[in-house]
């Protein structure tokens, strides 16, 4: 039989009201009193009734997550990091995968849903801001992604003009002049942010916008990283780096960039966006715009539970710090010492 929540005040020596304080992380428990409860709940394995908590705080206790893709690393990553601070916060993740398609996002926002979940976090990748604007749901949603957004939504995003620049910023740091892009050039969204930080660090070097050197793809995967940079690499004055528009692109840049023979970083660097695992554990190593997700997700956990509970103030803006993160395609691979044979 599951454990009561009586059984683990019995356990700990405490009354049912302190147990509960405890499980709801009430300010004015003792130290030592919330350590004894927390081990026994550990000891018999308690896991609290979601669906009663929910019904005292007027709570279904399910949030949805509504996101282009999951077979992305930066996806993937962003909703685990949501997963692991909504539970903190008393909540179950439900996840929508949209694929990207109009229709799919019309439904997040038509609130097909709102009788089994409190609120949405949603990245929208097809719709329009003026689209948005019309929904009708009043249900609480907070919006992801660089991308225009209508005024009355909270919006959580990194600002991937000067992020983009800086990564830009340090190709041309590097002594790099003829810098290449991977990316699409839209009228507006992220790839559009994310040309014009890059448009941006080659003006303020003073180096000319060339054109020929911007890459546009089809999709932002390592097939398409490849495909372009093998382009790029035929030119008949081929590019002394390369700024990719998301980290999987770079991989894929990366790649052409060794079956072509080609030196990277001493003939080509490289850099990427979004600081997935995967740039970490590559050879070498990839150069990128490190978003702070921990922080996205905590902000937009925050900011939708402060609306469930009723809050009314104005739409906010939430910027999502960044770091750039200077790794072996654009610094190099540190000369290490070789090891001495053993002696005889």
């Amino acid at each position: 039989m599951a454990a009561r929540l009586r059984d683990v005040a019995e356990r700990a020596g405490v009354s049912v009201k302190t147990a509960s304080n405890v499980l709801n992380n009430h300010p004015h428990v003792k130290a030592s009193t919330r350590e004894r409860v927390e081990a026994a709940m550990a000891e018999l394995h308690y896991r609290p009734n979601l669906s009663a908590r929910s019904l005292k705080h007027g709570r279904a206790g399910f949030l949805a997550l509504a996101v282009p893709a999951m077979d992305s690393p930066y996806f993937a990553e962003l909703a685990a990091r949501i997963t692991e601070e909504a539970a903190a916060l008393g909540f179950i993740v439900l996840l929508d995968v949209t694929g990207g398609d109009a229709d799919a996002e019309r439904v997040v926002l038509e609130g097909m849903r709102s009788h089994v979940i409190d609120g949405v976090i949603f990245s929208p990748l097809a719709l329009s801001a003026d689209e948005i604007s019309r929904r009708a749901d009043s249900l609480p949603m907070v919006l992801l992604g660089e991308r225009p957004v209508p005024t009355g939504f909270d919006h959580i995003a990194v600002d991937s003009v000067a992020a983009a620049r800086a990564a830009t910023e340090h190709l041309v740091s590097q002594g790099r002049r003829r810098i290449a892009a991977i990316g699409r050039e839209t009228v507006k969204g992220t790839a559009s942010e994310r040309l014009r930080g890059y448009r941006q660090a080659l003006r303020a070097a003073d180096l000319p916008y060339d054109k020929s050197l911007v890459v546009e793809v089809p999709h932002f995967e390592r097939a398409d990283g490849h495909a372009a940079m093998r382009h790029l690499l035929e030119l008949p004055e081929p590019p002394d780096a390369v700024f990719c528009f998301n980290d999987l692109m770079a991989i894929g840049a990366l790649r052409a960039c060794v079956e072509s023979g080609v030196a990277v970083p001493d003939d080509v660097a490289v850099a990427g966006f979004d600081d997935i695992a995967e740039t970490r554990y590559s050879n070498p190593t990839v150069s990128t715009i490190s978003p702070d997700l921990t922080g996205l997700a905590r902000s937009a956990l925050e900011m939708l539970a402060r609306r469930i509970d009723g809050y009314t103030g104005a739409a906010e803006e939430i910027p999502v710090a960044w770091t750039l993160e200077a790794r072996e395609t654009t610094l190099g691979v540190p000369r290490r010492r070789r090891r001495r044979a053993p002696s005889a």
